[in-house]
């Protein structure tokens, strides 16, 4: 950073890349905001923000540079404007990203109570020669599935009209979550960027598994001609998506085209490499397989 934060823009210095090729993304939290906003918690969207960003761009082998946000709200409320701030900077930390500036508009016309809104914007940068192509992907490379820690930030519409947004129910204690339903539901989207970047010469493709759940995002990195072929039993289906499903009466085709079930992001790679990889991330399932594509459906899960 070459300037100090108030200045009319930010400035941020490149420095060590030859060929460098700039990555950049936008996005929101969603309707999670509510579920933020019923408990009064609103650290971890901040964390939310900036990991679901950084993701976004390392699907592109892309490491962050600097993030900037837009928080708008009906009354300005430091104390809040503070905590969600927090956690955007500690998220930005953890990956080694400048959080080089923002706005935070006061807009009483436009939202009213509690309500307010959230986005970020991040640019990172990635060597010419390595970032990920998936033009690499071929028929028989593996598929391997890491974890997520709940519903990230995608499925919350669904999710706020199963279970309600007042504070009574978000408090309930389900014996399934082991915690408090409103604490299941925040838990921060999970950032990959440091569990996979050791690993990352050895890597074709990742998908980060957002809104759309498997189908929606797996086939952006597909070669046109290839589907992946899913084994759902090869992970866990964490509980709170067992949860909604349960009191939501909600078909499997469904949970899978709107959440992610578990799976935050997919790694794709050539199968002598596999074993390399969940060595040195060893919550990596092996959970499927690049084939060929027959018909139209991209995505197979049995």
């Amino acid at each position: 950073m070459l300037a100090d934060t108030g200045f009319f823009g930010s400035l941020f210095e490149l420095k060590g890349y030859d060929q460098p090729v700039l990555v950049s993304s936008t996005d929101g939290v969603g309707t999670k905001l509510k579920i933020a906003s019923a408990l009064g918690k609103h650290d971890t969207v901040g964390i939310d923000l900036v990991n679901h960003c950084v993701n976004d761009i390392f699907t592109c082998g892309a490491e962050p540079l600097f993030f900037l946000d837009y928080i708008a709200m009906g009354r300005l409320d430091p104390a809040k404007v503070e905590s969600i701030v927090s956690g955007m900077a500690a998220a930005c930390r953890e990956v080694n990203c400048a959080l080089i500036g923002g706005e935070t508009a006061e807009m009483p016309g436009i939202y009213s109570g509690e309500d307010y809104d959230l986005a970020g914007f991040i640019v990172g940068v990635v060597e010419k020669g390595r970032r990920l192509d998936q033009q690499q992907i071929k028929a028989g490379d593996t598929i391997l599935a890491l974890p997520s820690s709940g519903l990230h930030t995608n499925g919350y519409s669904l999710a706020r009209k199963v279970f309600g947004e007042e504070p009574s129910a978000l408090k309930a204690f389900p014996p399934e979550l082991g915690r408090s339903l409103g604490e299941a539901l925040l838990e921060p989207h999970r950032c990959y960027y440091n569990l996979v970047r050791p690993v990352l010469k050895l890597v074709k493709g990742l998908a980060h598994i957002t809104g759309g759940g498997f189908e929606g995002n797996i086939p952006r990195v597909l070669p046109p001609g290839l589907a992946a072929r899913l084994d759902r039993s090869s992970w866990d289906v964490p509980p709170i998506f067992t949860l909604i499903q349960e009191k939501g009466g909600i078909a499997d085709a469904e949970m899978y085209r709107v959440f992610n079930m578990g799976v935050g992001m997919v790694i794709i790679c050539s199968p002598q490499d596999a074993a390399q990889i969940m060595k040195s991330i060893p919550e990596a399932q092996q959970s499927g397989r690049v084939v060929e594509q027959q018909g139209a459906q991209r995505v197979i899960i049995s």
